[in-house]
């Protein structure tokens, strides 16, 4: 059985496509000579900036001969119905054959595929993938039509046994596939044959080529460290610079620098930012100090002088970046002492954040707005909270950060400390930002917290007031992110915030902090940035949004509402935002291993908009459901339930009250009877209490008294009394049992 060897050898492929270039050869290729018939032990795909290289071992050596009979249109069928199924199975009528059927007589086709060899096959397959390759960009050069990430110069395929090697008959636009290659540009340029992978692989490592990228990566960590430690210093590990090194080189060499003395009081992130994304640069870190004093940089070749040149240049061009940053450094700096935060916030008025949803500058006060109405939800002084929302967008009108993005928030932070915030505010500059994935941290600082939760809310109100939710994969905005990451900041710091509830039967004249709930104080803070004391005394008088709609659509006073309010022909948006958050909710517990149906039990229940509250009463159930006395209750809950509901719609009546432990005539009925007044005795505190486990735990006590009373007695009874008693008392044992959730929901 040969082994298969390809390379295609090309212009620099550039770091950051090669992984996918590498998944995408393995797959095709593999796929084409499975769908051709062969079979294979095993195969892997390497990389290096110049070469994509496939290594398929113990491939069969030819496809097996098929056959194979189709049944095509009945003797007599319509001319055109056999015209089709020649086309489909390539004969022509005299090569079909008529055969009974057992409603008469049909023609049928014998498809005879002879076995291939391996060679043509792969020659085959390979051409496909190349010319249908699925570069993110591709390009043409010279005179031809083939398109490659860039120029593509040479092709190596080659089938090798213990007989020897064989090239691939393989021709793509004037490119023949052969059995050589060529090593490092500088290094090793001549070309030379190889006769296997093993071959293959030790010729390029003695012509300078580490061709495993992972290689590469390991090599250059290992003496970056050694470096670095030599220097009495650390590498700032950072797995994607790493990576992306790894892709850029073949023969990496490992080259320390020191960081100029008038650099080492710039910010530590500044000096990585710079040296990673104008040099691709690892920082090293003094672990005394924690400053920024050292680099690595990576070089593609082995010169004379040890790397000293390469160096030296490096460190040219790296003082004039970071003569750059520093310039902005103490540019903003100056700003900052000048007119303080909110000053260096002021451009934000010019900033559109979205048309319809007003400037950076009208985000910042609704989000400073809502930080102060929900500070005291989570522990914060409203006071730091809103003087933290109205300076945690400022650096984006830094130049610091208009040079480097990614700095925001992180920027933010040296900024309001150098301004002399304190308690918290310039932290929240970079926290409000978190958690910005699934792995990231969040944050647990009252303020922080509060001004995250505030940014977020803004955020998914907005986009459901104009209204440009999410839909189906489209997502342009990362609202599913601003949801999961509102998710984290609550179940993280167990909060307890009623979402989309505020509190009832309150004044309108004295709504205060916390009455209405972060959705509905960011919704009408959308519909009405100038008079919000008077819209919120409108909806409160009303509890309705389309009601504020009908009665905000005939008053003049707002131009910007009536013309807001547009968006919300469709009702009470806030139940809908709700309602993505609790999809967002099953996706975040889904991975933490608690059922669909064990979600939407709770979903069910009154509070759901209280995450923190839903979670926990979810837990409670998951858990339960897994031990034996909840499994089978829940069998018994459903057998009541549905013998309960089929009674009601046959006698057109509510089984809900009247249960008598005197109209019981046996034994079990009088102990389920007993079991029930327990069981609520015990369930209601705990409810009460949102101690869940122990109302579970109630309820499971009810297992054995229910399968011992439907073991024992019969519900539909001839005795009308004793039935409808039977049937009341079914009642009592599902109001209990819906009491913690819906049971109903669960599935089985």
């Amino acid at each position: 059985m040969p082994d298969l060897l390809i390379e295609l050898f090309s212009e620099e492929i550039p770091a950051r496509m090669q992984a996918r270039a590498r998944d995408d050869l393995k797959k095709r290729v593999t796929d084409g000579l499975v769908e051709a018939g062969l079979t294979y032990a095993g195969a892997h795909a390497l990389s290096t900036p110049r070469r994509l290289v496939l290594a398929v071992e113990g491939l069969t050596g030819e496809s097996k001969a098929v056959r194979e009979e189709r049944k095509g249109p009945a003797v007599g069928a319509p001319e055109k119905a056999v015209e089709g199924f020649l086309r489909a199975t390539g004969l022509t009528l005299d090569q079909l054959e008529v055969r009974d059927d057992k409603k008469g007589q049909a023609w049928f086709a014998v498809i005879e595929k002879p076995g291939r060899k391996a060679s043509g096959i792969v020659a085959e397959v390979l051409e496909g993938a190349i010319r249908t390759f699925p570069w993110p960009k591709s390009m043409r050069w010279g005179a031809g039509s083939l398109r490659w990430v860039r120029p593509l110069h040479s092709i190596l395929c080659i089938l090798s046994d213990e007989h020897g090697a064989e090239v691939v008959p393989l021709d793509v636009d004037g490119l023949k596939a052969g059995a050589t290659t060529r090593g490092h540009r500088f290094l090793a340029p001549n070309t030379f044959s190889v006769t296997s992978f093993e071959d293959y692989a030790a010729k390029l490592k003695r012509a300078f080529v580490m061709l495993d990228p992972a290689e590469r990566a390991e090599h250059i960590w290992h003496d970056a460290t050694n470096a670095a430690f030599a220097a009495g210093l650390e590498v700032v590990e950072d797995k994607g610079l790493l990576t992306e090194v790894a892709g850029l080189v073949e023969w990496p060499v490992v080259l320390m620098g020191r960081i100029g003395e008038d650099f080492l009081g710039l910010p530590p992130e500044v000096l990585q930012t710079s040296m990673k994304e104008h040099q691709k640069f690892f920082s090293c870190r003094n672990p005394k100090t924690g400053r920024i004093e050292g680099f690595i940089t990576v070089a593609n070749t082995e010169t004379a002088d040890h790397g000293a040149t390469i160096l030296k240049g490096n460190q040219k061009v790296l003082s004039a970046r970071l003569s750059d940053a520093k310039f902005f450094w103490e540019n903003d700096l100056r700003t900052v002492a000048q007119v303080g935060m909110k000053g260096m916030a002021a451009g934000l008025e010019h900033v559109t954040f979205h048309n319809k949803l007003g400037s950076q500058m009208d985000r910042v006060k609704r989000i400073a707005a809502l930080a102060r109405e929900i500070a005291p939800l989570v522990g914060a002084k409203p006071d730091l909270a809103e003087e933290a929302a109205e300076i945690c967008k400022a650096d984006l009108q830094s130049a610091m950060v208009g040079e480097f993005p990614e700095l925001q928030g992180i920027m933010g932070v040296y900024y309001a400390r150098a301004a002399g915030h304190d308690d918290g505010v310039p932290e929240a500059c970079k926290a409000h930002y978190q958690p910005m994935g699934p792995s990231d941290e969040v944050p647990t600082e009252p303020v922080s917290v509060a001004v995250a939760l505030a940014d977020k809310i803004d955020t998914l109100c907005g986009f459901w007031a104009v209204p440009d939710e999410p839909t189906g994969s489209k997502d342009p905005f990362a609202l599913r992110r601003a949801a999961l990451g509102i998710i984290r900041l609550i179940l993280g710091n167990e909060l307890r915030i009623r979402l989309a509830t505020g509190r009832e039967n309150v004044s309108s004249d004295t709504i205060g902090p916390g009455e209405l709930s972060p959705f509905e104080f960011a919704y009408l803070s959308h519909l009405d940035l100038d008079q919000p004391n008077r819209l919120r005394a409108t909806y409160w008088e009303t509890r309705d949004f389309q009601k504020l709609i009908g009665r905000a659509s005939t008053d003049p006073y707002n131009k910007y509402c009536k013309q807001t309010l547009r968006g919300f022909e469709k009702g009470n948006r806030v139940h809908d935002l709700l309602a993505f958050f609790h999809d967002r909710l099953k996706v975040h517990l889904r991975d933490e291993g608690i059922r669909h149906d064990v979600i939407d039990a709770c979903l069910a229940m009154p509070g759901n908009d209280d995450l923190t509250l839903l979670v926990k009463r979810a837990e409670a159930l998951s858990a339960f459901l897994k031990t034996d006395d909840g499994e089978n209750l829940i069998q018994g809950f459903k057998r009541a339930n549905n013998i309960l509901t089929q009674a009601e719609e046959k006698d057109g009546v509510e089984y809900s009250y009247g249960a008598d432990p005197k109209f019981a005539e046996d034994e079990a009925e009088r102990t389920l009877f007993a079991a029930l007044d327990k069981a609520e005795a015990e369930i209601a505190p705990a409810m009460e209490a949102e101690d869940f486990a122990a109302a579970m735990s109630g309820m499971a006590k009810l297992r054995a008294p229910i399968d011992a009373f439907f073991e024992a007695v019969q519900v539909n009874t001839d005795n009308a009394v004793v039935r409808r008693n039977r049937l009341n008392l079914l009642s009592r044992i599902r109001t209990i049992c819906l009491s913690v959730a819906d049971l109903t929901k669960l599935e089985g």
